[in-house]
């Protein structure tokens, strides 16, 4: 699976977790240099508190457009360590 944004590979693993159609990819997946931390948060009552990325890539700006889950509630352990995208971003096979 990869992640592309602005025709630039943001992630790319075969180890996804999908969860209510989202595909989750390793932090380790994560071409970081293309992500810095927003102080943008949500709620979800099952999976806890998410905070997000901004995604980089040559001088603009997705505003929090990757989510992970630092401490994931019980029910969504499988997420811990993994981050999901939206706002732009493709998720391909």
């Amino acid at each position: 699976m990869r992640a592309l944004w602005n025709d630039t590979v943001l992630a790319e693993t075969n180890d996804t977790v999908v969860v209510e159609n989202n595909h989750y990819f390793p932090l380790s997946s994560l071409n970081r240099d293309l992500f810095r931390e927003s102080s943008h948060t949500t709620v979800c009552p099952w999976k806890g508190t998410a905070s997000y990325y901004d995604v980089v890539v040559d001088g603009k700006v997705n505003a929090n457009a990757a989510w992970y889950y630092p401490t994931p509630k019980s029910a969504a352990a499988e997420i811990k360590d993994r981050v999901a995208f939206w706002k732009g971003v493709q998720v391909q096979a």
